[in-house]
């Protein structure tokens, strides 16, 4: 690697205080002057330059292909999470077997996608808690031809065992929702068959950018359901005629994407491939004991997990029920961003989370202690 993690740290400029990329990070210096770049040249549109606009699709392919050891003919850019997972679920028959508690972008796409083809089924797992493959197995019928799940839980931060999972599943296809961990987690995704994931929380690339990722298993029993005039057999644009959808990836796509965020998504997974995953990912860590040992000295309950094998970049805090507007003030005056859910409060801090962030979440827990002992 090239970079150094406190080289990168610095190409960030996050205010103080910022405590909530699970829901959204600020992005980076090289993804906005790769934006402003682009555009550039976009408004210029000087003879022959626009080429570099086509050009994004496979850069920004190679780009994750880099990150999760999937071919760059086997995944296709996405606007979304949201989208790769309706390509995906879309695409299933038979019985996909998840939790009623992951993300909703997981559980409307299956539902849906039962409700209007009638092909496939959804079982809900009905052990509480994170998912193990112990859970998984324990409702693991001849019916089930899918599994899918979080690489990390929104609400809990759990990350979960995708080794373990595969094992259990045998071969049946295993589906990641992946954008709470990609780019923070050197997950095994080789092991998964369908990989997506956003742009827009830790690898710091802002909305608009996404992909789809897919394992040989997957292209051969995913049907493309949707599947766009951009993503056929033809060599060009099909005119006077409506060819089979392309092989493999290339035919989960709807439309031509914006080689823009194509380019400031693979901008920032290049920058993110130079510094390596483990060093982010050790970074991380770092900060979320910070995080978890300033919540211990204050008394507020970590209801996240404490063990590195089962946390990524997300602590979440529950506080009694009648303190948590306290909390929240506190939280709210002190400059502190962090996510409200229902009972929770999840912090989330990435590689450019600086002291003066620390001190101001302790300010924060120290008044909001003062506040329920007065």
């Amino acid at each position: 690697m090239t970079l150094s993690i406190d080289d990168y740290a610095q190409r960030f400029t996050d205010e103080p205080g910022y405590l909530d990329f699970a829901r959204q990070a600020p992005i980076g210096q090289t993804a906005a002057q790769e934006q402003l770049a682009l555009v550039e040249l976009l408004g210029r549109g000087r003879f022959g330059s626009l080429d570099v606009l086509d050009e994004q699709d496979l850069r920004v392919r190679e780009a994750v292909s880099a990150l999760t050891g999937f071919a760059p003919d086997h995944i296709t850019f996405q606007p979304n999470t949201s989208s790769g997972l309706m390509h995906a679920m879309f695409g299933l028959t038979g019985t996909v077997l998840l939790s009623p508690a992951e993300f909703p972008s997981v559980t409307v796409a299956a539902v849906r996608s039962g409700e209007a083809l009638h092909a496939l089924q959804t079982e809900w797992l009905a052990a509480e808690g994170p998912v193990t493959p112990g859970s998984i197995k324990e409702q693991l019928g001849s019916e089930v031809t899918a599994v899918a799940v979080s690489l990390v839980d929104f609400r809990t931060g759990y990350l979960v065992d995708l080794e373990g999972i595969r094992q259990v599943i045998g071969d049946r296809l295993l589906i990641v929702d992946a954008i709470q961990g990609f780019g923070a987690v050197d997950a095994p995704y080789g092991v998964a068959d369908v990989v997506v994931s956003g742009g827009q929380k830790w690898t710091r690339a802002g909305w608009g950018t996404g992909f789809l990722a897919l394992s040989d298993r997957a292209v051969d029993r995913l049907t493309p359901v949707w599947s766009g005039f951009n993503a056929t057999t033809a060599a060009g644009m099909p005119l006077d005629e409506v060819p089979p959808p392309a092989p493999g990836a290339a035919a989960f796509r709807v439309s031509n994407p914006d080689p823009i965020a194509q380019g400031r998504f693979a901008a920032a997974l290049e920058e993110i491939a130079e510094v390596g995953v483990p060093a982010i990912y050790d970074r991380i860590i770092s900060a979320t004991g910070r995080i978890i040992d300033l919540a211990d000295e204050f008394g507020i309950p970590v209801v996240s997990s404490r063990n590195l094998n089962e946390r990524a970049g997300i602590v979440v805090i529950e506080p009694a029920e009648e303190h948590m507007t306290v909390l929240a003030a506190s939280l709210h005056n002190h400059g502190v961003t962090a996510t409200r859910r229902g009972a929770t409060v999840r912090l989330a801090a990435h590689v450019s989370t600086t002291e003066e962030t620390f001190e101001m979440l302790r300010a924060s827990f120290l008044g909001f202690a003062s506040a329920i002992t007065v």
